[in-house]
């Protein structure tokens, strides 16, 4: 049969039944159809009025028992994809992805490479289709290789019609998604070159916004809103600026999750929710823009810090006497807060002058000055662990997290100066804990007045803290100002407790089907 079809060649551009004996050979044995693979593809263009009966035959040869016989047949695909074909052969490529086979798979992924660079808008239109449509493990797949492969194609195939295609096609999935997919989608967005500039920033915001639910009060007690508002938050983070603000953002966690700090839940058990909504707060602190509600907002915020601000032992709200213990010192909450209220304390400096009464001024100064002299024992027994250590012995989990430490309490140190000041000043800068430093001092060096600092000068930057599964947390040396800190970095891990079905969307799973 073999010698056959290679007598068949000469006949095939004046025989149309000579390319149907090719396709039948799609029925025959493992030769007949190796053979059919190859040419089916080769001679496809000549006979356009047997062009469905070609690819349906390459889609069994794509389903067959033989891995090798697949691969092949996956392999000459692309041949298929031109005009109005590319769609349906994209379309095809996309539910091939569902393989379990790697060498098959990556053939797929080849294939669908090949044909974006000859029709990237038409290879979208096949792979938003399944997207939208397709089973749950095409869709799955689709999207990761979309957020993987679209950042490699060269500037010529990603043109701007292409990723305005793309933006419209995400703006549809994102109806109903799940968290792993909202995220991966927004990482898409985020790379598009056309989405670069501040009106583009803008519009990945305002996504983000009708994600995150901001015109709807929280529910602390609801894991799973609790979640979608951490990652819309997350992703949010990186998109803003002095031009795209983050002030509904700000807005939404003074008054719906402030109030509600101790009664947050979180489906990741071992994440310290408290601190994570802290963190997030603080950091979009710095791009918030002109707030309506400004003046109670940072009524909440100043609340809430003087929640984590003790009074010391014996004293008492109205001069009332309270217990002798030492109240612990959450430095990690407090540099969250105190950072957060210094940003939006500069936007309205007569706060803490004209709007609090003298007794409640005098009360939180008092806290301040407690505060400090916890820090300066704090700090002075974080130098000594540290004097001296450079290279690997910083390295070590402990030292890396009494390194984070001394940072926290130097933050906080500069933050309380600039408040005590009278009027209190809001010009100091510092860079949060948790954020990568270019520069350290050396340890145990004098800190110049109004400047922070940080232990090390071995290290270029600060070592991140393992994540939430290995969490670690420093707890000093028992005492007088006894604290716990801790450093956390929050990254959910796929979707949310239960995927589509459930919290971000209701897409039932479907059984896996005929390739069509």
């Amino acid at each position: 049969l073999h010698c056959l079809y290679i007598s068949l060649l000469l006949l095939f551009f004046q025989h149309k039944d000579a390319y149907q004996a090719i396709l039948d050979g799609v029925k025959g044995g493992p030769k007949e159809k190796c053979l059919a693979a190859q040419f089916i593809p080769k001679f496809f263009s000549h006979f356009p009025e047997l062009a469905d009966a070609a690819i349906n035959a390459q889609l069994d040869l794509c389903e067959d028992e033989d891995v090798s016989i697949r691969r092949q047949a996956i392999k000459e695909l692309p041949r298929f994809a031109a005009g109005e074909n590319l769609p349906r052969v994209a379309d095809i490529l996309t539910q091939l992805l569902q393989t379990d086979d790697s060498a098959e798979f990556n053939q797929v992924n080849t294939a669908l490479i090949s044909i974006f660079k000859i029709d990237a808008k038409g290879t979208l239109g096949g792979l938003f289709t399944q997207i939208l449509q397709g089973e749950d493990i095409v869709r799955e797949r689709a999207i990761k290789f979309l957020s993987t492969k679209l950042k490699t194609l060269p500037e010529e195939v990603m043109t701007k019609e292409v990723e305005d295609f793309i933006f419209t096609e995400i703006k549809k999935v994102l109806e109903d998604v799940t968290g792993e997919e909202f995220v991966l989608l927004m990482r898409i967005l985020a790379g598009l070159k056309s989405l670069q500039t501040v009106s583009g920033r803008q519009q990945l915001v305002e996504l983000v916004v009708e994600q995150a639910f901001l015109e709807q009060a929280l529910n602390p007690a609801d894991a799973d809103s609790v979640d979608r508002l951490l990652q819309c938050t997350r992703q949010a983070l990186p998109l803003f600026s002095k031009n795209v603000h983050s002030t509904r953002f700000v807005t939404y966690f003074c008054e719906h999750v402030l109030p509600n700090l101790s009664m947050l839940t979180s489906p990741v058990a071992e994440l310290d929710i408290q601190l994570e909504v802290l963190k997030l707060l603080a950091e979009m602190s710095r791009f918030c823009g002109d707030m309506e509600k400004l003046e109670t907002n940072l009524k909440i915020l100043f609340e809430k810090l003087l929640e984590f601000m003790p009074l010391p032992p014996g004293e008492g709200e109205n001069g009332e006497h309270s217990g002798n213990e030492e109240p612990r010192l959450q430095f990690s909450y407090v540099e969250c807060l105190l950072f957060s209220f210094h940003q939006l304390g500069k936007k309205l400096p007569d706060f803490l002058i004209d709007k609090i009464n003298t007794e409640r001024l005098k009360d939180f100064k008092i806290r301040l000055q407690y505060f400090a002299r916890g820090l300066q024992v704090y700090i002075r027994q974080l130098r000594v662990a540290l004097q001296g250590k450079t290279g690997d012995a910083l390295k070590t989990e402990e030292n890396k997290i009494k390194v984070v430490a001394l940072k926290i309490t130097n933050n906080i140190n500069v933050l309380i100066k600039d408040l005590f000041h009278n009027p209190p000043s809001y010009k100091s800068t510092i860079t949060l804990s948790w954020k990568p430093v270019q520069k350290m001092d050396v340890v145990g060096q004098k800190r110049p007045s109004g400047e922070e600092v940080a232990p090390g000068s071995a290290m270029k930057k600060v070592s991140p803290l393992p994540r939430r599964d290995a969490r670690q947390i420093y707890n000093p040396p028992s005492g007088k100002y006894s604290a716990t800190i801790g450093n956390f970095s929050y990254e959910q891990r796929g979707g949310f407790r239960g995927g589509r079905g459930r919290g971000w969307g209701g897409r039932g799973n479907r059984s896996r089907g005929r390739i069509y």
